[in-house]
């Protein structure tokens, strides 16, 4: 399936729609504009294979954009706005992308990039030096398909917190356009995605789930509504007034709408909703089960990665029977594994691996893609994360592995903590990681962004200190509480944790945490 099907059907129906201004494009324009665009690609030179990048807020043509790369056959990278010059400027160069497009919106990183990006550079809505217009140059191209379409990938990044991000590559299927796979098949499967769905997005298109999610859609020729940045209540009154059979959230979304005063969470009328999608961190269990009690069980998790090495998946009864679970595999196995690489006993924290789902490697870097390999089973690959597995097969996050502080020669998994102190009713943020302490290498620390940094102080430290104490294993509790007016996070939920933790390792080596 792909647009141009649904076009040829129904081409005045909404392809999707920006939620703030209300711009709508339809299948029919959304088929033309990604012609046009494979045109240009093709007029430009680019072959099967090749590479485009993509550096722009959530704007109208961003999807025309990216189709128009798939049925081209190209990699296409879509970049985060928020980076630095010298960010992106790496990102183009390492993705040997040939083309670069932007909007006037990111005019002044725009202007600072273009003396050093040696490729076709174009921009929307405007135009400034070393740029030309994306409208003019698609206007001259024929709206009907190239005569070679075939399916083209995503190449996304990594999100370079610290040192290098690494491109996430997967092999090109070859397949004539339409014959998906993967990411069609499951929504079909666990979320009953079809023609009808109306489906809310809340997050950056750069990043991996609201661009694939929402090709997706498309695919199925449903209706995305795509929110240009997320605003609790407005996402609220979205579903109502749009009538959102299917959305997708991360957990600080969760616990942003939920911290509402309750007559504004009430008021607005959320039944049309089938499924609510979640992923990207684990969810805290009284967050989760919060959701569910408001909007009833319709709330679904899975726990992938960019990579496409596995899928496990959580439908709402499943959950409610293992709370606290992102579900069972079902694209590849799961095998948990110690330091050494040997499987440990069910019920026993590890990294997790996957066998047997899809392959991807690191672009440029192979000492990155050896190092997600299993040590001695071939084709195990890890995303860094560490979990255990209960008797019923069910996966369960305890934390990154780079996250892990070790006190004492105690491991101490944050997250958990973390998971915690968000339930605490003065509590809108928080990260916890391992800061230096000279009897046991490491303690614990909380950096906390109050719902009001009117209430932060010794006191709400203190309150916050006994709050974990009473639930956890004091060895596992914050020695002391930091205050931040707001934590660094990115707009997909994803902590910049290292930025905190650097300041408290200044002088005292390295940090881990990656």
């Amino acid at each position: 399936m792909h647009p141009g099907i649904h076009a040829a059907k129904n081409p005045e129906k909404p392809a999707y729609i920006l939620a703030g201004s209300g711009e709508t494009v339809t299948y029919g324009q959304l088929e033309a504009r990604s012609n046009q665009g494979a045109q240009l690609f093709r007029a430009l030179g680019l072959k099967t294979g090749d590479h485009i990048a993509i550096m722009m807020e959530n704007h109208p043509a961003f999807f025309a954009i990216c189709w128009a790369a798939q049925r081209a056959g190209l990699y296409y990278t879509a970049i985060s706005y928020r980076l630095q010059e010298e960010e992106v400027a790496y990102i183009v160069e390492d993705c040997e992308a040939k083309v670069f497009i932007t909007t006037v919106a990111q005019r002044d990183l725009a202007e600072r990039l273009a003396p050093r990006l040696k490729v076709h550079r174009f921009m929307l809505d405007g135009t400034t030096d070393g740029f030309e217009s994306w409208e003019a140059a698609v206007a001259d191209q024929p709206d009907t398909p190239i005569g070679d379409e075939t399916e083209g990938a995503d190449m996304l990044y990594s999100s370079g917190t610290t040192g290098r991000p690494k491109g996430i590559k997967v092999p090109l299927s070859g397949e004539p356009l339409g014959n998906a796979g993967g990411l069609l098949g499951l929504t079909q499967a666990l979320y009953q995605m079809d023609e009808n769905v109306r489906y809310l997005s809340p997050a950056p298109l750069y990043h991996s789930a609201p661009l694939r999610y929402n090709m997706a859609v498309m695919r199925h020729g449903g209706t995305s509504l795509i929110m240009e940045r997320f605003d609790p209540e407005q996402a609220l009154g979205l579903i109502e007034s749009h009538k959102i059979t299917h959305a997708q959230f991360v957990p600080t979304m969760f616990v942003r709408m939920l911290k509402l005063p309750e007559a504004d969470r009430l008021r607005y009328d959320v039944s049309s909703l089938k499924v609510a999608i979640h992923a990207a961190a684990p969810c805290p269990v009284p967050v989760k089960q919060a959701m569910m009690d408001w909007w009833g069980p319709v709330i679904h998790e899975y726990y992938a990665g960019t990579e496409g090495n596995g899928f496990c998946a959580a439908g709402p009864q499943e959950w409610l029977a293992h709370p606290g679970t992102v579900g069972r595999p079902l694209m590849g196995a799961v095998h948990i594994c110690d330091d050494e690489g040997n499987p440990v006993p069910t019920g026993e924290t590890g990294t997790i691996y996957f066998s047997d789902g899809g392959t991807f490697e690191y672009h440029n870097d192979p000492g990155k893609t050896a190092d997600s390999q299993h040590p001695s089973h071939r084709g195990w690959t890890t995303l860094g994360d560490m979990g255990y597995v209960d008797e019923d097969g069910y996966l369960f996050l305890t934390d990154r592995k780079t996250f892990m502080i070790i006190s004492g020669g105690v491991n101490i998994y944050p997250q958990e903590v973390e998971n915690l102190l968000v339930t605490h009713e003065k509590v809108a943020d928080v990260a916890v990681f391992g800061v230096p302490n000279e009897e046991f290498g490491e303690e614990v620390k909380a950096v906390v962004q109050p719902i009001s940094m009117d209430l932060a102080g010794p006191e709400l430290a203190e309150e916050l200190i006994a709050f974990c104490r009473s639930h956890l294993a004091h060895l596992k509790c914050p020695r002391s509480v930091d205050f931040e007016a707001e934590l660094p996070r990115h707009p997909t939920g994803k902590l910049y944790k290292r930025l905190l933790r650097d300041r408290y390792w200044a002088g005292h080596g390295p940090s881990r945490i990656l």
